[in-house]
């Protein structure tokens, strides 16, 4: 009888029904198994298992390039540094948190963070317009400038990081037309500068995609509801367009400020000894100063910053697709 009142439901049900309302006449709770058929208990068994089957590998790929090695850098992250040099696991300890407190790794967790935040700002400003120019174009010229979007994504990032370098050089052509000009030699590698044009240069890409996903998808009526409203252009973008695409811009600060957070190549390549940041100092820890728990703490550090981070994004994104369905 169960089956026949779902079927005399369903017919009863009016065709245009919203997702919602089909979703909410599904038996639900510790009956709804009870309510079922065994064609539908073995159904919903085989659904299950093939969903098991397809989550596997993506799995077991976390699991064993993410989870273990975590895993074994939070437990080097409470080893001894003996004197010779060598990690010992026998005596666990949290003097290499104790050291994160230094002001020497203080200063650069904070010229780290600086660089990454003000990075994110200019790759916020410099991407917005792109991305609220490419999300207002017709289809077919939107496809060519995404293509162009996603050509940095197809050369070798370290290729792309010795080409700003060749630019930049003081034999590069910045430094010819900057002579030409009559301003003299053009002096920035090696500079804070040139690892936050470098990170803006790489990352860049990490921003616009976000923000045109949200400006596409943003309902454009609106805008055009505002203006009808007397709200001028700039007043109805702050009003309408920014608060509608808040979760572009989170999603794009996130993707942009935990890799400059911990980049490595970029301050490498363009910054030189001067311009010491937390992912360089890692990897120094790790290879010349041979003190494997100081580095592990401050992997452990990064790491869980860039988990708030996600979570921060994963959480405004929920919040946003909440108010997009209120607005609808």
């Amino acid at each position: 009888m169960p089956s026949l009142r779902r079927a005399k439901s369903a017919a009863t049900r009016p065709a245009d029904a919203e997702p919602d309302a089909l979703a909410s006449l599904t038996p639900t709770g510790p009956d709804a198994s009870a309510s079922l058929t065994p064609a539908e208990l073995a159904a919903q068994r085989r659904k299950r298992r093939t969903g098991t089957l397809i989550a596997t590998p993506g799995a077991l790929y976390l699991l064993i390039f993410f989870v273990v090695p975590l895993g074994l850098i939070t437990v080097y992250s409470f080893a001894t540094r003996t004197s010779t040099g060598r990690t010992s696991l026998s005596g666990w300890n949290l003097n290499s948190y104790e050291r994160i407190a230094d002001d020497v790794i203080v200063g650069i967790i904070a010229r780290s963070a600086w660089l990454a935040f003000l990075t994110t700002v200019l790759c916020l400003v410099v991407a917005y317009p792109f991305a609220y120019y490419l999300a207002t174009r017709p289809p077919r010229l939107r496809a060519r400038l995404l293509v162009l979007v996603m050509i940095p994504f197809w050369t070798n990032g370290l290729v792309r990081i010795f080409a700003i370098r060749f630019l930049l050089g003081s034999n590069g052509p910045a430094s010819a037309l900057s002579e030409a000009m009559g301003f003299g030699t053009f002096r920035i590698l090696f500079t804070p500068t040139a690892v936050v044009l470098g990170m803006v240069y790489g990352f860049l890409t990490f921003m616009v995609l976000p923000l045109y996903v949200a400006l596409e998808r943003m309902d454009w009526r609106l805008v055009e509801a505002a203006r009808d409203l007397y709200a001028s252009g700039a007043k109805a973008f702050w009003r309408v367009t920014v608060p509608l695409t808040r979760s572009g811009i989170v999603a794009g600060c996130v993707l942009v400020f935990v890799p400059s957070f911990g980049s490595y190549v970029v301050p490498e390549i363009l910054g030189g000894a001067k311009t010491l940041l937390i992912g360089s100092y890692v990897a120094r820890q790790f290879q010349a100063a041979r003190n494997w728990p100081l580095g592990a703490a401050l992997s452990v550090l990064v790491i869980v910053a860039m988990l708030v981070a996600v979570a921060i994004n994963q959480r405004n994104s929920a919040n946003a697709e909440r108010t997009q369905g209120v607005t609808r």
